[in-house]
C-alpha cells in the first residue's frame, strides 16, 4: 500500500472542532498550528484554513502568524479564528474525506503531509507544522492520534 488518496476526518470537540462543509459544497479546516519552540527559537503560532473541493482536492490556505506562544495576544488569536470561521458563511459541521497537501507560507511547511515510517513501513499522514493530528489506516476512519 501507498499514501492514500483521501483521509477522513471526523468532527469532534478537540482539534476537530471545526470541519465540515460550506454552503456552496467546498470541505473546510480550521485549526491552529504551531511550530514547537526549540533551543534558540521561540517557536510560532498560527490560525489556518484550509479549503477543499468537494471532491477532496485542496484548494486554498488561508494562514494568519500570531508570533510566539509566550507572547501572543490571546485575544487577537480568538479574533482571527473566529473571521476565519465567519468567512465561510453557513456551514454544516461533520466528516470531511481530503487529500493530503503542502503549502509553504512564513518559511513554514503547512499541510497533511504523507510519510512512510521506515521502521514499521507504515504509511502516516500529519497536520503540520506541529504534528498534532496523525491519520493512518484505515484512511477512511475519521480518527487520528494527538
Amino acid at each position: 500500500m501507498g499514501a492514500p488518496d483521501l483521509v477522513a476526518i471526523d468532527h469532534d470537540d478537540y482539534h476537530a472542532e471545526h470541519v465540515g462543509r460550506t454552503a456552496d459544497g467546498r470541505q473546510f479546516f480550521l485549526t491552529t498550528p504551531f511550530e514547537p519552540a526549540g533551543d534558540d527559537d521561540p517557536g510560532n503560532e498560527f490560525v489556518a484554513l484550509f479549503l477543499f473541493d468537494a471532491a477532496g482536492r485542496f484548494l486554498e490556505a488561508r494562514i494568519d502568524e500570531l508570533g510566539p506562544r509566550a507572547t501572543m495576544d490571546d485575544a487577537l488569536r480568538r479574533e482571527r479564528y473566529d473571521a476565519r470561521l465567519r468567512e465561510l458563511g453557513e456551514v454544516t459541521y461533520g466528516r470531511i474525506e481530503v487529500a493530503p497537501f503542502a503549502v509553504e507560507r512564513f518559511g513554514t511547511t503547512f499541510g497533511l503531509l504523507a510519510r512512510l515510517d521506515e521502521e514499521d513501513e507504515q504509511w502516516w499522514v500529519e497536520l503540520h507544522p506541529g504534528n498534532y493530528m496523525a491519520f493512518t489506516e484505515p484512511w477512511d476512519s475519521g480518527e487520528y492520534d494527538t
